[in-house]
């Protein structure tokens, strides 16, 4: 039995090895009928030299620097309409910055203790309609400055956010 598994084992393995062709045969036949068409390149690189084709390669130059500005344009920047009533702090303006938001005050308050003790004039505002405390670290009467200041604390509140109170 174990001779009879020997002598199955050894033919297919030289059936397997019979049967692959080597494909260089295939690689060869390309190369020899790209090079009967005349492709240089494929010439050129089996002999070792470019012949008398001389290849022109284009110099990299530099382009001056021109100096642009960029001014800020403000007006694409999303606010959120709320109807929020604040519950500590001095009161909004036409647009607010947004440093966090939380469903319990505790959380909200402290918070705004954090960014009173930084120097900031932080004030909680409650949205009824979300139920949720909103932290506000400073309020603006224009849009453009509003984003700037929000740009400014995305360093520290990746996500601060425009607040425009609706009006009742």
């Amino acid at each position: 039995m174990k001779k009879y598994m020997v002598v199955c084992a050894g033919l297919a393995f030289a059936l397997a090895f019979t049967s692959c062709k080597s494909s260089e045969s295939a690689y060869r036949k390309m190369y020899d009928a790209a090079k009967a068409n005349g492709d240089t390149g494929i010439s050129a690189l089996a002999d070792g030299n470019m012949g008398d084709e001389t290849v022109v390669v284009a110099p990299v130059t530099e382009r001056p620097i021109t100096e642009t500005t960029v001014t800020d344009n403000y007006d694409n920047v999303s606010v959120r309409q709320e109807n929020v009533r604040v519950v500590n702090g001095n009161g909004l303006k036409s647009f607010s910055v947004v440093v966090g938001s939380f469903s319990i005050d505790a959380n909200a308050y402290g918070l705004q203790q954090k960014l009173r003790n930084a120097g900031y004039d932080a004030q909680v505002a409650y949205s009824e309609a979300r139920h949720m405390y909103r932290v506000i670290v400073a309020t603006f009467d224009n849009k453009a400055d509003a984003a700037r200041s929000r740009n400014d604390f995305r360093s520290q509140y990746p996500d601060a956010w425009l607040l425009s109170p609706e009006i009742r």
